[in-house]
């Protein structure tokens, strides 16, 4: 494979060892390797650092050309990241972004590949996705679809988009007060929900992401993103040891499926239905306006569902328990 990538890493030598395995049939020719360092506040870490280089310089077996970006000090998942990106794009034009938890399908390196060349030069697109979030919906005919949204599990981009990384930090205050956000975000609730975010981000400095910014940029310059009809990664990085992936998530290691032969929509434009689904069911949107309407009572709501579905009495003995202090 001739397009160049990008592999993320730190200190998962078991998650990046099977992406590494998950690249090796497609021996890309140009690899660029991007890892943050250790903190010296957290014990351990330095060894787990140290484990996941080692496997770039004895796994790597295919002929390749070979370029690293690691840190001596941790500087955190959002400077990290964005720093490796941007080093990325000082030197190829286009290319395919894994970080070590996400696990590719084969057909995921042709997909971006050619996705890459074909919307080259059209600047409406800014972005290629291979995850898939519509719970086996398929979107339209085509092999894949285009979203407002973009993602960060396995991913290709272009310098050109890329660009527009920092602009959107300093922007994002006289872009809210615009009331911009309206003309993106039909949907209430998804507009405060976003409000939300990017105020913490920008005004208060959390959470440690660099990916919210990416999309940011994206709905300023009134971006598309390609998403695939088919799920071509699967995060398996909800393990605990994740700086944003831990906790019970439906969308964790789901299951991988081949797109196929590549059929192209015959016009670029938004899917509305699944940015929706995607606010409503990944963004937890239905539990906000749940939460809406049924205010004070919404606990409520909560435990009698989870009642009918473990049973009265296995709930009752089960909340028992725990009142009580003791283990299942």
């Amino acid at each position: 494979m001739n397009t160049p990538l990008l592999l993320i890493i730190w200190c998962r030598p078991h998650l990046v060892r099977n992406v590494i395995d998950a690249i090796r049939p497609v021996a890309p020719s140009r690899l660029f390797v991007a890892s943050d360092g250790p903190s010296s506040a957290r014990p351990g870490e330095a060894a787990k650092v140290a484990a996941t280089r080692d496997l770039i310089e004895h796994k790597i077996d295919w002929p390749c050309q070979i370029k690293r970006f690691y840190s001596d000090k941790n500087q955190g998942c959002r400077r990290s990241v964005s720093r490796a990106i941007s080093w990325f794009f000082e030197q190829v034009e286009g290319g395919i972004i894994l970080e070590d938890d996400c696990l590719p399908h084969p057909d995921f390196f042709p997909y971006c590949a050619n996705l890459l060349e074909r919307y080259r030069y059209d600047t409406r697109v800014w972005s290629i996705c291979g995850s898939n979030f519509q719970l086996g919906r398929k979107r339209g005919e085509a092999s894949y679809y285009f979203s407002i949204h973009g993602d960060s599990w396995g991913w290709a981009t272009w310098r050109r988009a890329w660009q527009h990384y920092p602009e959107a930090e300093w922007q994002w205050v006289n872009f809210r007060d615009a009331g911009r956000l309206d003309d993106i975000f039909p949907i209430s609730r998804e507009r405060d929900y976003w409000r939300g975010i990017l105020d913490q981000l920008f005004l208060q400095g959390s959470p440690d992401s660099w990916a919210y910014q990416w999309w940011l940029a994206s709905w300023m310059n009134n971006a598309l993103h390609a998403w695939p009809n088919a799920c071509l990664i699967s995060n398996r990085g909800f393990d605990g040891d994740g700086t944003h992936t831990f906790g019970d998530n439906q969308f964790a290691s789901l299951a991988l499926q081949g797109l196929g032969e590549l059929r192209h929509p015959e016009f670029v434009l938004p899917c509305r239905a699944a940015d929706e689904f995607a606010f409503l069911h990944r963004r937890g949107g239905m539990g906000l306006i749940e939460r809406e309407r049924h205010g004070q009572y919404y606990p409520w709501v909560l435990r009698f569902r989870q009642m009918r579905k473990e049973g009265f009495h296995h709930y009752l003995y089960s909340r028992i328990r725990r009142k009580l202090g003791v283990g299942n």
